[in-house]
């Protein structure tokens, strides 16, 4: 309810916001983004708007649908009151160890010491760090010549799947350890795997997704920001350790 927020008791004005929830619970705080004159908000979305779209996993595609609606809804919303909007998609956030990509698989690397691949997993990644990502959404906040416009923002290093995991596990200290296995055998372990509450969100499209490219252009950012973020850099907070 909004009546039990506190920003909604009080009156006063603020016209910049930056929404880092996800991106379809915003029409719920229409009303009181309206009522406190808000002028322009940064909104955080996700690639996995595209990636995701025709994943084998109904639950993905779910999430992929929520994006896409909740970008339409802020669009359609702002456009109507005359606020400016600024939407930030981005790649695989890891960063702090609280992320659930790349802590996900150094938690699954300190509690069974391999990871399993699907084939040669060589898909393209881009991991983008949090500091990363906050600092564009400060800089999309007071970009006053930019308006109205939606940014992909990834990493500015991109390498496959299995070099971004061993990265991990130099990071752990941990020597990489593989196993390749056929997609079926992927059902039996993620089967397995959700009975442990952390591996709860592994699905049978991480698995697919092993092999193909998931990398956005960083020519739009660069070109209205002159915004170029770190490469996979891993320190051993980042990794949850």
């Amino acid at each position: 309810m909004l009546n039990d927020n506190p920003l909604a008791a009080d009156k006063q004005k603020i016209e910049y916001w930056i929404c880092l929830a996800p991106i379809w619970v915003l029409p719920e705080y229409f009303p009181l983004l309206k009522s406190r004159g808000a002028r322009r908000i940064v909104a955080l979305s996700s690639t996995s708007r595209f990636t995701k779209e025709h994943s084998i996993d109904l639950t993905e595609q779910k999430l992929a649908n929520r994006l896409a609606d909740g970008e339409h809804q802020l669009i359609s919303w702002a456009e109507q009151h005359q606020i400016e909007w600024i939407i930030v998609r981005t790649t695989m956030i890891y960063g702090w160890g609280r992320d659930q990509n790349i802590t996900m698989i150094s938690r699954f690397i300190q509690r069974f010491g391999f990871v399993p691949l699907l084939g040669k997993a060589e898909g393209l990644r881009q991991p983008i760090h949090v500091d990363d990502v906050a600092q564009f959404c400060h800089l999309a906040l007071f970009k006053k010549n930019i308006t109205n416009k939606a940014y992909n923002i990834s990493g500015g290093e991109s390498l496959s799947y299995k070099k971004m995991v061993e990265r991990i596990f130099t990071t752990l200290g941990i020597k990489p350890f593989f196993f390749h296995l056929p997609l079926m055998f992927f059902r039996i372990i993620i089967t397995f795997l959700h009975i442990f509450p952390r591996f709860k969100k592994v699905s049978v499209g991480m698995a697919k997704r092993m092999n193909q490219d998931l990398t956005f252009s960083n020519k739009d950012v660069k070109r209205d920001f002159e915004f170029e973020p770190r490469g996979f850099e891993l320190s051993k907070d980042d990794v949850g350790k």
